[in-house]
């Protein structure tokens, strides 16, 4: 079986925009998003050799969460200009270079890709998704793993996979109880409110103890520090909500595990149009002469 690319199409490109400084076109047309974007796809692709490589995009947000939560996500900060001029592109990028581009109406972009993983995962293929959006602990296992980008304050690490037991260590559960833990400490990025004072240390410590969020429910009696003991017992509904809004739903269509194709005279007009001409040149040595890498 065959390893394949996994990436977080936004998750991905915001790391692009804000990773690199201010380059912009000759008029002015920004680009650093664009020159960090081919960039990361060619140093994923070196270091992992992938058959394929898929990319995952938000077209319109999660409507099921948003029944659920109308104010799901709605606290997010507006994508800057700069970045959102230069989208069109990165999905034209995406495309020419031979990547397989996913996006659906209505459905958010993270049950696409954890669909899509868990799928190629249960016919044996290994699955590595690129993200640092906590919520794919949750899916990682004997063929899933998420490989998180380099850290900020020290980018030579680069990018590192986490695994089961790296969960169980980053978070103090394992995976199957990610969205059980997320419940009760919230998700400030999605707009989830968790218990109020309920940290990390002390949600892993009652999943340990009951198992699940709702043996965490059922035993409120019973938690320690006690001056949460009546909150979670007022707060089951609350907290089963939460859960809901946590799990990635994998129950979702899933694209073929077939490798795209680049289209190279796209791919060249289209760093040629956005005056990329270092990436324009490593792009005619990478698939012209693609024994070099």
């Amino acid at each position: 079986m065959a390893k394949w690319l996994l990436i977080d199409g936004f998750n991905l490109a915001y790391r692009c925009f804000f990773a690199i400084p201010e380059l912009t076109r000759a008029d002015g047309f920004p680009t650093n998003a664009l020159h960090g974007w081919v960039k990361s796809i060619w140093k994923l692709e070196d270091q992992e050799k992938p058959a394929g490589t898929y990319v995952f995009f938000d077209l319109g947000g999660s409507q099921d969460r948003l029944a659920l939560h109308p104010e799901y996500k709605a606290h997010r900060e507006e994508m800057a200009e700069a970045l959102e001029k230069q989208l069109p592109y990165v999905k034209r990028l995406t495309r020419a270079m031979g990547l397989v581009m996913v996006e659906q109406e209505g459905v958010e972009s993270d049950d696409l890709l954890a669909a899509q993983a868990v799928s190629l995962a249960r016919a044996g293929h290994d699955a590595l998704v690129v993200s640092s959006d906590k919520d794919f602990a949750q899916i990682i296992g004997e063929h899933v793993s998420v490989l998180l980008p380099p850290p900020t304050a020290n980018p030579k690490l680069g990018w590192r996979a986490l695994d089961a037991a790296g969960v169980r260590e980053k978070f103090g559960v394992p995976p199957s109880q990610i969205a059980d833990y997320l419940a009760l400490v919230g998700d400030t990025s999605d707009n989830i409110r968790g218990i109020e004072g309920v940290g990390p240390k002390t949600a892993a410590k009652w999943l340990q103890a009951h198992g699940s969020l709702e043996g965490v429910i059922q035993h409120a009696a019973d938690l320690e520090p006690a001056r949460f003991r009546e909150v979670v017992a007022s707060s089951g509904e609350l907290l089963r909500r939460n859960r809901r809004l946590t799990t990635l739903n994998l129950a979702l269509p899933v694209v073929p595990p077939e490798a795209g194709r680049p289209q190279l005279a796209d791919l060249y007009a289209l760093l040629e149009e956005l005056e990329m001409r270092t990436s324009l040149a490593d792009a005619r040595r990478r698939y012209e002469q693609p024994e070099l890498f």
